[in-house]
């Protein structure tokens, strides 16, 4: 029985929060729920103080400006990763009526507050880590609950994916790669790299922490636009004096109002679990091609929980190919190895990649496999209403495959559509617009969006694919 041996390169971590819209809806595709949280060590030096019960929430109450936090020794390596954010808070305090309003939903949702909180536990030890890398503030840590609830599977309208939300432009633009195996933006150790790197150039550019997420939010673009008509109107260029967007005006006053909670939770009656300051997953790397649930039972731990940290991967098969890693609850990868080595290569596989011959449809292709075709669909992201057949499909190789078919869950972000080659890119100078650039190629903005899949404002030095 030929045995694999795989090498485990770092231990990350993984745990992070969630965002609150008004009485938003939460995003796209469920999450499944986090499993157990680790039991924290016994601290070695004094213990953190202890925080009393929580009073009962009184909108009325709630405060502009978060209280004062005290009783923290700084001197000491907190056991709770709530007292190592707290610590980094470093972004000067939005102070307005708006930011009030949106602690009072915040806080008048526990319920829904609690989901994203819990949600955020499995990645939010790494994004602090990667934050502290960077000498960034730790209020970053919390811009997911405002971007995706901490939602790995959010997808929006303008097709942003990930906890980061990602559109397809800008993820390639700093170089999430995406293609039908396998999308960075989702990816929670790419998708974090790449979006500090974005937030730390927007603060190189502006020097302002607040116009540096206006622009994370709005396009770094509309908020130059935004600052020069007030330098020509001869007004203030502050974020607080600028026109934008009704979303991007309360898109700060929302992650003011998280860091608000996060700094005195009991005052607004929130009931903030410790999380243990200590990486909670790791990374395992040079995989063989492996099945999305053998690797979960190779781990120990549900499908669904499995996804849940890797949720960058796109079909049921992991192909070597196109796998950077596999994220394992740190306790579960000696389990992972022992159960690797045991058995046989043979066993990893039981999906297999098929070529379509030309003009083959898919419900032949489904009758050979035997398959509906809502399931070859379904594990391959096609959508229900289409018939396009892709150059390269996932299909069952034995009964296993058909036998798991059912049980996964298959929670994908919509695949990038093929598009076929362009006839021409062009590359966004300033002055450029959609419109500009639609009336030069003699096509339509509409499918310049569809094939860029991009939303209203560019960025300068960024492609348009004509196709």
């Amino acid at each position: 029985m030929k045995k694999i041996v795989l090498p485990v390169v770092l231990l990350l971590q993984a745990c992070a929060l969630q965002p609150v819209p008004e009485p938003a809806p939460e995003p796209v595709a469920a999450v499944p729920p986090p499993p157990p949280a680790v039991q924290a060590p016994a601290p070695a030096a004094p213990a953190e103080p202890v925080v009393s019960t929580p009073k009962p929430f009184n909108a009325e109450a709630v405060p502009v400006e978060p209280p004062t936090i005290v009783g923290i020794d700084r001197a000491l390596e907190p056991t709770d990763l709530w007292l190592r954010i707290r610590k980094g808070f470093a972004i000067p305090d939005l102070k307005s009526p708006l930011v009030k309003q949106k602690t009072t939903q915040y806080a008048a949702r526990p319920e829904y507050l609690q989901r994203i909180l819990e949600r955020s536990k499995l990645y939010l030890y790494h994004i602090v880590e990667e934050i502290e890398k960077r000498g960034l503030p730790t209020e970053l840590a919390l811009l997911p609950m405002v971007e995706s609830a901490f939602n790995p599977m959010a997808y929006s309208r303008a097709h942003a994916s990930g906890i980061w939300q990602f559109i397809p432009g800008t993820g390639r633009r700093f170089e999430l790669e995406q293609n039908t195996w396998y999308d960075g933006r989702r990816d929670i150790v790419d998708s974090t790299n790449a979006a500090l790197d974005y937030l730390t150039k927007l603060h190189e550019m502006h020097g302002d922490w607040h116009l540096a997420l206006a622009s994370y939010n709005w396009g770094e673009n509309a908020v130059k636009r935004a600052i020069a008509r007030n330098k020509a109107a001869r007004k203030k260029t502050d974020y607080a004096s600028l026109r934008m967007p009704k979303e991007t005006r309360h898109y700060i006053p929302k992650l003011q109002a998280l860091e608000n909670i996060i700094a005195d939770p009991a005052f607004f009656g929130v009931d903030l679990d410790a999380i243990p300051n200590q990486p909670y997953f790791a990374v395992v790397t040079e995989t063989p091609d492996i099945d999305v649930h053998v690797a979960a039972r190779l781990a120990e731990m549900p499908v669904d929980e499995f996804i849940a940290l890797n949720p960058g991967f796109s079909r049921p098969l992991i192909r070597s190919s196109a796998a950077r890693r596999l994220i394992l609850p740190a306790d579960r990868v000696v389990a992972f190895y022992d159960n690797l080595d045991e058995l046989d290569e043979a066993a990893l596989v039981s999906w297999q990649v098929y070529h379509p011959e030309r003009g083959e449809k898919l419900d032949a292709i489904a009758r050979r496999f035997d398959m509906s075709v809502a399931e070859l669909k379904r594990v391959n992201g096609i959508a229900p209403g289409s018939s396009r057949v892709p150059a390269e499909l996932v299909v069952p190789k034995n009964d296993e495959a058909k036998a798991t078919l059912a049980q996964l869950p298959l929670m994908y972000a919509p695949p990038i559509p093929h598009q076929g080659p362009a006839r021409a890119a062009h590359v966004v100078k300033k002055g450029d617009t959609l419109g500009s650039i639609a009336a030069r190629y003699r096509v339509s903005v509409a499918n310049l969006k569809r094939w860029n899949q991009t939303g209203r404002f560019l960025q300068v030095g960024q492609k348009i694919y004509i196709r």
